[in-house]
C-alpha cells in the first residue's frame, strides 16, 4: 500500500499548491512552536512574525478539506520573556475565520516536559478539532474507553430504567481531556496518560517534538473512514502517515527536512512490513511500585 501514500520533501505552501482542493477528509498536524529548535526556521521569530508565517499554510490547508471533513491543529504555548501566549487562541481565530466550526478544544495531558522555575511547569497541550460544515463524519465507537464504574445502575426514580446498567457496555466517550480513565487495575493505576515522545518512548527518533501515534490514531479512527485521505503539512518523521496506513487510510505528509522525510519513509516501510514499533492504543503508563529504586526518596533528600 506504500505507493498510495505521499511523503513530500519541500516547503509546505509549494507542496499544498500541488494538491487538489477539497481532496482530504482530515488535516492533522502539530506545527513548529517557534521555540528555537533545529527543525524550525533559521531563527526564532516574534509572535507576530510566527503567526504571519503560518497563516498562509493554515489558509491553504483549509482549502484541501472536503465539506464533511476536519482539521485537528495541535499546539502548545509560545513563551517570551516569561510571558505565556496560548497558541490555540491565535489558531482558533485563523481557522474559524475560514468558516470552520470548533467542535472540541481537547486537552492532551502528559507528565514530562520543559521545567519552569518562576511559574508552574506546563504539562498539557491542546488540540483544536474543527469541522468544515455542520454535516461531518464522526464515529465514536472505535475510540470508546472502558467504563470507570461498569456496575453503576439507574436509580429507582428512572422508571422503566430503574435497576438497569446505566452505561454503554462497549465503553464511554473519552471526553475532551485525554488522560484515560480505565477499569483495569483502577486502584493501582487510576489514570491512563497519553505520554509524549521522550527518551524511552518506543516511537522516539531524532525529532525532538514529535507527537505520539496514539493521539493521531484516535482522531483518524473517529473522524475518517477507510480509504480517506489524511494530510499533515508538518509531518516530521511521519507519525500521521503511519497512523493513516495502520488503519487503512491514505496519508499525505509534507516536511522541509530531508532527514525527517528519509526517516519517515523508513518508518512507513517498517509499518507496512510489520516491523515498526509503536505504543499500542489504550495501554496504561507503567507506574513504578513503591519498592523500586526509581520510586524511593534519595538519601540526599531524606537527610535534608
Amino acid at each position: 500500500m506504500t505507493a498510495f501514500h505521499q511523503l513530500i520533501e519541500g516547503d509546505a505552501i509549494t507542496a499544498l499548491d500541488q494538491l487538489p482542493d477539497a481532496s482530504c477528509s482530515l488535516a492533522i498536524t502539530s506545527p513548529p512552536y517557534n521555540i528555537g529548535k533545529e527543525y524550525e526556521r533559521d531563527q526564532r521569530l516574534t509572535l507576530k512574525e510566527y503567526l504571519a508565517w503560518l497563516e498562509p499554510i493554515v489558509d491553504k490547508t483549509c482549502k484541501k478539506i472536503k465539506d464533511d471533513g476536519h482539521i485537528c491543529w495541535q499546539v502548545g504555548n509560545y513563551v517570551n520573556n516569561g510571558q505565556v501566549y496560548p497558541l490555540d487562541y491565535y489558531f482558533y481565530g485563523m481557522i474559524h475565520e475560514r468558516g470552520f466550526r470548533l467542535r472540541n478544544r481537547i486537552i492532551w495531558h502528559f507528565n514530562f516536559g520543559l521545567h519552569a522555575t518562576r511559574r508552574f511547569s506546563g504539562r498539557y497541550e491542546t488540540l483544536l478539532w474543527f469541522s468544515k460544515t455542520d454535516s461531518y463524519h464522526f464515529n465514536l465507537e472505535p475510540v470508546l474507553v472502558p467504563q470507570l464504574y461498569p456496575g453503576k445502575r439507574h436509580a429507582a426514580s428512572k422508571g422503566d430504567r430503574a435497576g438497569k446498567p446505566s452505561g454503554n457496555p462497549k465503553g464511554k466517550n473519552p471526553s475532551d481531556f485525554w488522560a484515560f480513565d480505565a477499569t483495569k487495575a483502577f486502584l493501582d493505576e487510576p489514570i491512563w496518560d497519553l505520554p509524549n515522545v521522550k527518551a524511552r518512548h518506543p516511537e522516539k527518533t531524532i525529532h525532538p517534538c514529535s507527537f505520539p501515534s496514539e493521539l493521531v490514531e484516535r482522531c483518524v479512527l473517529a473522524l475518517t473512514k477507510p480509504g480517506d485521505r489524511i494530510l499533515d503539512p508538518f509531518v516530521g518523521v511521519g507519525t500521521t502517515v503511519i497512523a493513516a496506513a495502520k488503519h487503512g487510510r491514505v496519508g499525505i505528509g509534507i516536511d522541509k527536512s530531508e532527514k525527517y522525510i528519509e526517516i519517515a519513509r523508513k518508518r512507513l516501510a517498517d509499518q507496512e512490513s510489520g516491523e515498526l514499533v509503536t505504543r499500542p492504543m489504550g495501554v496504561p503508563i507503567r507506574r513504578p511500585k513503591s519498592g523500586e529504586k526509581v520510586a524511593t526518596i534519595p538519601e540526599e533528600w531524606a537527610a535534608e
